[in-house]
């Protein structure tokens, strides 16, 4: 099942280490089989509030997200980020492409709330 790499960043300060990061983090991503979704972009809000950065990075399985994150090339532009921005990372999965919104009820009782 696929997995995402989520990063929502704010106060990103774009100098050399940022510029570093983005140069080289393309390299780490590839032994990986990781792939940007989301870099950016435009945002249209439809509903509630937004601020800062999405990026999405797409890997085949969650194995393959922590492998990436854990391995010494990414750990070695890592603070080239996290000294220049903040915000939160998470590692999300995927769901099937036959997912059906109600297939998240499964075993849930009816009177119980989802979340």
């Amino acid at each position: 099942m696929p997995a995402y790499a989520v990063g929502h960043l704010h106060d990103v300060n774009v100098g050399p280490d940022i510029v570093a990061y983005l140069k080289h983090i393309d390299a780490t991503l590839e032994p990986f089989g990781g792939r940007f979704i989301i870099h950016e972009g435009k945002v249209t809000l439809m509903e509630g509030s937004w601020s800062g950065d999405l990026i999405v990075i797409a890997f085949p399985d969650r194995d393959s997200a922590h492998a990436w994150y854990d391995s010494p090339a990414y750990r070695q532009i890592l603070p080239l980020r996290t000294r220049n921005s903040r915000g939160d990372v998470f590692f999300i999965e995927g769901v099937d492409a036959d997912h059906k919104a109600t297939d998240v009820l499964a075993g849930v009782p009816a009177d119980q709330p989802l979340g």
